[in-house]
């Protein structure tokens, strides 16, 4: 039988709801630390406060307390803005935090009780520059034996009776170009795929050749397009030509950088960031070719200035702020729910 692993059991996919498919609750990202100009370290540097959370939203990985998404405060403020998700009309959430990112089961475990909210959790290795000496040497056979086992018996928890149980592999990290290491994560991942029939989410280097180069060797090694979501395309695949093209490999196409609306993209100064709107012409462009059934939306929040407390939109944000908008260039409600709801059920769905 068909069904979601979350981490508080299985789940028939119809139960999800509305699900966001790119999100984090807890993670590490210390090593994406990049200096702010000189001029405004001062103000960068110091808690998010009105006072100083503009410059933030500009440099935001600038910061080092706002890249400590691990703290109390954190933890404090996602269960917040996940209760009130679930009061907008959520219904799911899926966990992209990965091996090498300080993956919070017990913290996933805990929001979505709290919440009431369905949490699916990841395994899988983010980028090479994230991992210790010891997980660089990992064998293919090693990583697909974690996967497995984490996707089949689940992971031992402090505090929690019972394992928790991985519903999806990702979100798997590469850089560009792609690393040994990295190469190893997607063949396992492609081999663990094939054989439990679980989804799986990439995430791409910045380039326009890395979505391409990672769906090929995931191919090659065995696993499934139709299982497969390439995540941040809304960062990656700027031109409608590009996005085109790569819909025709059967993937999953996602957005997860909604309400991201900084043009100046600090990790990545010589492009840009997308703002809501051009995401939307994107994804009313690919409905008008055919591929609503391949489209999935999220926000990947991972530092604290994206959350309500800290001056950020949480992740309500689609739900009250974007959807609305596809009606108002003429998509029918249908084709939203097929987005949010059927995709992301059809995706995470397999036998456990």
């Amino acid at each position: 039988m068909m069904k979601v692993q979350t981490v508080r059991g299985p789940v028939d996919p119809e139960q999800l709801g509305y699900t966001l498919t790119h999100e984090h609750f807890s993670l590490n990202f210390d090593k994406m630390y990049s200096a702010p100009p000189d001029a405004v370290e001062e103000y960068v540097s110091k808690r998010i406060t009105l006072e100083n959370v503009g410059y933030v939203r500009q440099y935001p990985y600038g910061s080092r307390y706002n890249i400590n998404f691990e703290d109390f405060d954190t933890h404090e403020a996602v269960t917040k803005d996940v209760v009130a998700y679930k009061k907008f009309g959520g219904g799911a959430i899926v966990e992209n935090t990965s091996h090498g990112l300080g993956r919070n089961l017990k913290l996933m475990h805990d929001v979505s009780r709290e919440a009431n909210v369905h949490v699916i959790a990841g395994t899988g290795h983010y980028i090479h520059v994230m991992q210790d000496a010891a997980t660089h040497a990992m064998s293919v056979e090693q990583m697909t034996d974690l996967y497995t086992k984490e996707l089949l018996f689940g992971v031992e928890v402090d505090g929690l009776d019972e394992p928790v149980k991985c519903g999806f592999i990702g979100e798997v990290g590469s850089g560009w170009p792609i690393s040994h290491f990295e190469r190893n994560a997607i063949q396992a991942t492609a081999e663990v795929q094939g054989v439990v029939g679980c989804g799986v989410s990439f995430h791409p280097g910045r380039e326009r050749e890395a979505p391409y180069e990672i769906v090929r060797l995931y191919l090659e090694a065995g696993g499934s397009a139709s299982k497969c979501v390439m995540s941040h395309l809304d960062r990656t695949l700027f031109e409608d030509e590009d996005l085109l093209e790569f819909a025709k490999l059967g993937t999953y196409l996602q957005f997860d950088l909604f309400g991201t609306e900084c043009s100046y993209y600090q990790l990545n100064p010589n492009s840009y960031m997308q703002s809501d709107e051009q995401r939307i012409q994107k994804i009313v462009r690919l409905i008008e070719e055919g591929y609503a059934e391949r489209v999935l939306m999220a926000h990947d929040i991972h530092t604290k200035h994206r959350l309500t407390s800290f001056g950020g939109h949480g992740y309500s944000h689609i739900l009250n702020n974007v959807l609305m908008r596809f009606s108002l260039r003429g998509i029918d409600i249908k084709t939203v729910d097929t987005m949010t709801i059927a995709n992301p059920a059809r995706w995470l769905e397999m036998k456990v």
